[in-house]
């Protein structure tokens, strides 16, 4: 029995992608589309670096709010 292997289109998948894009958008639509395209993806990199790394302002204020709370224990 064979199984259904889901995985990256080859070559023929790719050239009739491409050819069905072409016939939505046209000829003069696509290096705009791709442009766009490409922009969105570095914005959305861009934010994941950004949303990994953490906030520098946000650990300033915590420290000193912890130091306030270390201080007023203290007393």
């Amino acid at each position: 029995m064979h199984t259904l292997a889901i995985g990256m289109p080859g070559g023929p998948e790719l050239l009739v992608i491409l050819f069905i894009v072409l016939l939505l958008f046209g000829a003069k639509k696509l290096p705009e589309l791709s442009r766009s395209l490409g922009k969105s993806l570095g914005e959305f990199k861009k934010g994941q670096q950004e949303g990994g790394e953490p906030d520098a302002l946000e650990d300033e204020v915590e420290k000193k709010e912890i130091s306030k709370t270390a201080e007023e224990n203290k007393d």
